[in-house]
């Protein structure tokens, strides 16, 4: 069953420590996309991680750091054509009632004004994007 969402919505991303985000429901973006405004890699246990700093809501100074394994490295052309190289990771994310794990890549968004980009690949088979409303799915608190 698909649930009907908007442009945009507040999503969690409990594995991060990131109880509440406003995203951009971007169904032009084939993957998810987190803001992450410092990164460091680091191995645990012979695997590759990534220690990420991320302002989770727009307009605060508030940083969260998180860790995550990383999955892969992939070019990304973003919506002006620029190719950047960037981490994956893969997280739970929450959406309304639901939750289920998203690959999503890490960049800079400071000039953007979404911290996150939710995909298409996050949300297919699970979603109806109205682009005329916003938060459908409710507020995380």
């Amino acid at each position: 069953m698909t649930q009907l969402i908007g442009w945009r919505e507040w999503l969690a991303l409990p594995d991060l420590g990131i109880a509440r985000i406003k995203a951009k429901v971007d169904t032009g973006a084939r993957t998810s996309c987190l803001h992450a405004h410092r990164l460091e890699l680091f191995t645990e246990r012979g695997s590759p991680w990534v220690r990420i700093w991320v302002h989770p809501l727009q307009g605060s100074t508030q940083s969260i750091c998180c860790a995550a394994p990383i999955v892969d490295e992939r070019v990304v052309t973003d919506s002006g054509g620029h190719c950047e190289r960037r981490i994956v990771i893969k997280t739970t994310v929450v959406l309304g009632t639901q939750n289920w794990p998203i690959e999503m890549t890490l960049t800079n968004r400071d000039t953007m004004r979404f911290r996150m980009l939710l995909g298409r690949s996050a949300l297919a088979g699970k979603f109806i994007v109205d682009p005329q409303t916003s938060f459908l799915a409710g507020k995380n608190k």
